[in-house]
């Protein structure tokens, strides 16, 4: 395609999308495992994996297979009926996890909303404690764009200008097991939401036994945890689930992104006695419901996704894999004091922080051939597929190496005029 294309097609963007998007100049036409490329046939290494949601990379064979299979039998049922792929998936979600039931619907946002309603309305109903209805969650957290989830998200600048808001929320420092207790032994907590790492937050791991703290406060006060585990999840961090390596369950769980590689799904998932609270009384109508959730295409590539994580030694490779990525970022900190800070993550959810905005550097390895995103403020951010390789990731290194090198000669410039 020429470059009189490619610029119709973005042309196309300026005129008809609502532009509440800060896109890069690139269209994306197709990919393969790792790599993509745009409509003029320009090859990137992609680390984003659709911001952690293509766990498998592009095109993988078994999940591309099982799309089309399913595709070609039964996109769709309503939820007036009982679904085949639907049910299968119930199964193997609560199989791996801590969870004895499971509502589906298509987004993490929708399965964060459906958490809250749960939350609120267990205490109302089945706690009978209906003046139970301040949420906690997290300074610095990232859980949705729904009126009620952007109000939970503990960053402002996706607050503001939306009011009014889902209330009452009360903000808590990530990791700080004291104001956590503070707020908790009030005995007043509807549910405390936090995500295992915070990711859009800046990719940070909580200090060690703080989770676990978390959940004997919330048993001791009456208090449901949630864990959002949209971006954690499936595998990202070397286990299933980000909270088996904490050795402590939630209440409920959260789940999206890649749950099904690239189809949109979300499923909020819960013990049998949370799960009550969306449980109808006597004479009462559903008590909430998702038109295409559970829907039998995105249940087959959910399947799928979970089939090649265990057949494939998916999770070993993210354990491996991702402490060389680790390993790498940390030895780019040490080589590059003067621009980078820190190295952060764990399994392939991972991050660089630097000192100054990293959009700068992100748009530099995009012109390289990389693509990154950003979490938080100073973070460049890595959530490549599941099965990359050693070799992906010292390409995509090597990349950053350069770019990092521009940042630091500049910095040091000027570093130089000013001292004269």
């Amino acid at each position: 395609m020429s470059q009189a294309d490619h610029d119709r097609l973005v042309a196309i963007a300026a005129k008809h999308l609502t532009q509440n998007y800060k896109q890069q100049p690139v269209v994306l036409a197709r990919g393969q495992g790792v790599r993509l490329w745009d409509v003029q046939d320009r090859a990137f290494l992609d680390m984003t994996a659709g911001i952690a949601v293509c766990c498998l990379g592009h095109a993988h064979p078994g999940l591309t297979r099982a799309i089309a299979e399913q595709a070609g039998r039964l996109v769709h049922v309503s939820n007036l009926y009982f679904g085949e792929k639907q049910l299968e998936l119930a199964d193997a979600l609560t199989r791996l996890s801590f969870a004895d039931r499971v509502f589906f619907c298509n987004s993490g946002g929708e399965a964060n909303e459906a958490a809250l309603k749960t939350a609120r309305r267990y205490q109302a109903v089945v706690a009978r404690a209906p003046e139970r209805v301040t949420i906690a969650a997290m300074e610095a957290s990232f859980h949705g764009r729904t009126i009620a989830t952007v109000s939970i998200t503990g960053q402002e600048k996706y607050r503001k200008n939306f009011g009014p808001l889902f209330e009452p929320v009360r903000f808590l420092p990530f990791g700080d097991l004291e104001a956590a207790r503070t707020l908790l032994e009030t005995n007043t907590i509807c549910a405390l939401i936090t995500e295992p790492i915070q990711a859009e937050g800046g990719i940070v791991v909580p200090p060690p036994g703080y989770l676990k703290a978390l959940r004997d406060l919330c048993s001791k006060t009456g208090t449901l945890l949630i864990f959002d585990e949209v971006q954690t999840g499936i595998g990202r961090t070397g286990t299933w689930f980000g909270y088996q390596h904490e050795g402590v369950t939630p209440d409920i769980m959260t789940l999206a992104k890649g749950l099904a590689g690239g189809v949109p799904i979300g499923a909020m998932l819960a013990t049998d006695e949370a799960a009550k609270g969306l449980l109808p009384l006597a004479g009462e109508p559903v008590t909430h419901a998702s038109t295409f959730g559970g829907n039998a295409l995105a249940c087959a590539a959910s399947l799928a996704v979970i089939e090649a994580i265990d057949k494939e030694g998916v999770l070993a490779n993210v354990v491996a894999v991702g402490e060389h990525l680790g390993a790498g970022l940390t030895a780019l900190v040490k080589k590059y004091p003067s621009v980078a800070v820190e190295s952060r993550g764990r399994g392939l959810l991972r991050g660089l922080a630097v000192k100054s905005d990293p959009s700068g550097l992100v748009a530099r390895c995009r012109e390289h051939g990389l693509l990154l995103s950003v979490a938080g403020a100073t973070v460049v951010r890595f959530v490549p597929a599941l099965n990359v390789s050693k070799k992906d990731i010292d390409e995509a290194l090597a990349i950053l190496d350069v770019a990092l090198a521009e940042r630091a000669q500049t910095a040091t410039t000027a570093a130089t005029k000013e001292s004269k």
